[in-house]
């Protein structure tokens, strides 16, 4: 794979190839001949469930019963059985509850999971996976949040009405344990939290949402223009950590409709056309994804978004694990914002925007709420002078 190196362990390479989009015969030539040499079957199996591909990675070694040990295949099939089941269950479970937000008279979104699975991989197999996401409007949160009360949901923060009212504003998800066990459900008025300074237009994404059916079912998600942003912006948020985000990418820049210039008209309003680039870099070095023309011509080459892709890409091979509280964490988002008022944006809401952990470590009257900007930024300076 481009820009990995010529030492990549073939662990690395077995992943990468399963992950790729390469034709058929071209990853199975490649599999083949990597089988050829010593494989660590546990870390392979290993880093394939901790960046979320190990169902791809089944799909790719089926080929090959014979070159896998047997004890090790039925390691990796029971792990894709255990993702089947929990694909269903996701599946049932997601269906209910739009049935009945819908009865309800509350419109929602299904949210990357099994409805990215379906619109982009066209199994939720082949997907892995985790909770169950859904988008709704901010003013329709507390209506969301009773609803699901009816369902056995129940959140797991407790929030007084200024409180809520204020982290409707800064915050971007409320996490809901379930009947069939705890973080299954998060619901998301926004995208990301407030003090990144990227404000997606909610009711926007809500307009140009596009149907997908989800186990016979359908549903509505974001457009794959839409999805494109945001789960960039989410895969930056967390510094490009995992390859199934990367694979959700690539898959988002094969698709033969997707608006480039829209998409970079976009990009160029909300100060975020740097982090499209690197996105699409990376996606390229690691899965060899080729960077559509008119994508090229959107986002042209620039010398800051190869820098920090690269070093992206070292740091995943690598497995350096990034601490989102660091002080270079934090230096890394400046760097990827290419326009000055972004990241001064960026940094007055990072230092002045209280959220839960203020208001749970000094507990203040309602008429000193707004104090809490100074807890944020005397925490915030003691966590910057520690680390």
């Amino acid at each position: 794979m481009s820009g990995t190196g010529p030492t990549l362990e073939v662990e690395w390479s077995i992943l990468l190839t399963a992950c790729s989009r390469s034709p058929a015969p071209e990853k199975l030539n490649r599999v083949k001949h990597l089988l050829q040499s010593p494989v660590r079957w546990q870390l392979l199996f290993a880093r394939a469930e901790r960046h979320g591909v190990l169902p791809l990675l089944y799909r790719a070694l089926g080929e090959f019963r014979d070159a896998v040990p047997k004890d090790q295949m039925n390691a990796l099939k029971q792990g894709y059985e255990t993702n089947v089941h929990k694909a269903m269950l996701l599946s049932r479970e997601l269906i209910r509850i739009l049935g009945h937000l819908s009865e309800a008279g509350i419109q929602v979104m299904a949210y990357k999971g099994l409805a990215l699975a379906e619109a982009l991989y066209g199994d939720i197999a082949l997907r892995q996976s985790g909770d169950i996401d859904l988008l709704v409007r901010p003013r329709d949160f507390s209506r969301v949040r009773n609803a699901l009360t009816q369902l056995g949901y129940l959140p797991q923060a407790s929030f007084s009405v200024t409180q809520e009212n204020a982290y409707l504003k800064s915050g971007y998800e409320c996490v809901f344990d379930g009947p069939a066990g705890r973080n299954l459900l998060e619901v998301q008025w926004a995208t990301l939290p407030g003090f990144y300074g990227v404000d997606f237009e909610m009711g926007s994404i809500f307009d140009r949402a596009v149907t997908v059916a989800v186990a016979g079912q359908k549903m509505k998600t974001p457009s794959p223009a839409d999805l494109f942003l945001v789960l960039s912006m989410h895969a930056a948020k967390h510094v490009w950590g995992r390859l199934i985000w990367l694979c959700d990418i690539a898959r988002l820049m094969s698709v033969p409709e997707l608006d480039w210039n829209w998409i970079g008209s976009a990009a160029r309003q909300l100060g975020i056309v740097r982090i499209l680039r690197v996105t699409m870099l990376v996606a390229r070095g690691l899965l060899s994804e080729r960077i559509p023309l008119e994508a090229e011509r959107n986002f042209p080459e620039e010398a800051e978004a190869l820098s920090v892709a690269e070093e992206t890409q070292s740091q995943i091979i690598g497995e350096v694990t990034v601490n989102v509280e660091s002080l270079s964490y934090f230096r890394l988002m400046l760097r990827l914002r290419e326009r000055r008022t972004d990241r001064l944006r960026f940094l007055s809401r990072l230092v002045f925007t209280p959220g839960p952990s203020e208001w749970e470590a000094v507990r203040l009257p309602r008429p000193l709420f707004p104090l809490y900007r100074l807890v944020r930024l005397s925490r915030l300076a003691a966590r910057m002078v520690g680390g």
